[in-house]
C-alpha cells in the first residue's frame, strides 16, 4: 500500500534514514528540523544528514516493517520494526568495539513526528537501546 500526503512523508522518512538516502531527505524533512533517539540528537536537516550518510556499516540485510502509521493534524506516530544481520563491527567509541555475531536482529520502535507543511520539522524515535546491545552480544 502507497501511502500519500503526511503519512506518505513519514514512510519515506523512515526508509530514507535506514536506506542511508541522504538526498531524499531535503524533501521529506525541514531545513530546521529537530530530533534524537537513544543515540543521537539533530537540530538541523545538515545534522541529520551527516547522521544519516555516516551510519553504522555493522548492520546488514536491514527491512523495515511499519505496524501502525497515524497522521492526527501535524502530527504523525508510528510503531514500526527493523530486521538486520549484524555483520561488521559496532564503533561505540574508540576503545570500545562490539565484534559481529552474524546473528539476525529485531528492533521495535515508535516515532512521533511533527509537520510544518509536508514535511517533517521535529521527531522523537524511541527504542530500547540495551535490548539492542543485548542481540549484539548474545554468543
Amino acid at each position: 500500500m502507497t501511502r500519500t500526503g503526511r503519512s506518505g512523508v513519514l514512510e519515506r522518512g523512515l526508509r530514507a534514514c535506514f536506506d542511508g538516502d541522504v538526498d531524499a531527505l531535503p524533501g521529506l524533512f525541514t531545513d530546521d528540523v529537530s530530533g534524537w533517539s537513544p543515540n543521537m540528537l539533530v537540530r538541523s536537516l545538515d545534522e541529520l544528514k551527516a547522521v544519516v550518510a555516516e551510519r553504522d556499516q555493522s548492520l546488514s540485510n536491514v527491512s523495515l516493517q511499519i505496524d501502525t502509521l497515524n497522521i492526527v493534524g501535524s502530527r504523525g506516530f508510528a510503531e514500526y520494526r527493523v530486521t538486520a544481520v549484524f555483520s561488521g563491527p559496532f564503533v561505540i567509541d574508540e576503545s570500545t568495539v562490539i565484534e559481529p555475531n552474524g546473528q539476525e536482529i529485531l528492533l521495535g520502535a515508535a516515532i512521533a513526528v511533527d509537520f510544518a507543511g509536508d514535511k517533517i520539522s521535529a521527531f522523537r524515535n524511541y527504542f530500547d537501546d540495551v535490548t539492542l546491545l543485548g542481540q549484539m552480544l548474545a554468543a
